[in-house]
């Protein structure tokens, strides 16, 4: 394993220097769920929560967070972001006793560094937007399983 890029020889933290990286067209996705009571479930997808569309919402800011990620995460450099996508599919109760919703984004970029940081801040973002407006009428909501699904760019085997 590599060691940490974002040490010195020192061991002080900093940027890492992509000045001589060649800019290509990285993509990287990320997922995770939020579970939640049959009713909550209920709630978002018949569109009838207090403080509006759920989902719709969740996606503006996990677009957004993708956007801000290297205002949040320190050493992250800023990004000209060319798309970002968030989608949800809604799991109804199964075999356990909650629903669930998945969150998945999807961000890409050409420049000389990854936008994995983003699509997991975009995930991330997403589901503390759902969290935050049903709160009112669940409080035991879990996020969970948040991790990258896929990256592609220069030097990187993809990532299944």
């Amino acid at each position: 394993m590599n060691s940490l890029t974002h040490f010195d020889a020192q061991g002080q933290a900093h940027m890492v220097d992509v000045a001589d990286k060649p800019s290509t067209r990285r993509i990287a996705t990320a997922s995770g769920r939020i579970e939640m009571l049959p009713a909550t479930l209920a709630i978002i997808e018949s569109g009838s929560a207090r403080k509006g569309d759920v989902l719709g919402i969740a996606r503006i800011a996990g677009i957004q967070a993708a956007k801000k990620t290297s205002e949040l995460i320190p050493l992250c450099h800023p990004l000209a972001l060319t798309r970002v996508a968030v989608e949800f599919d809604a799991t109804p109760p199964g075999e356990s006793v909650s629903g669930s919703v998945r969150c998945t984004a999807t961000v890409e970029t050409v420049g000389p560094t990854g936008v994995e940081m983003e699509a997991l801040t975009a995930v991330q973002v997403a589901l503390l937007t759902i969290y935050d407006m049903c709160k009112a009428v669940d409080r035991g909501m879990t996020i969970t399983d948040v991790k990258l699904l896929e990256k592609h760019g220069e030097l990187c085997e993809p990532l299944i």
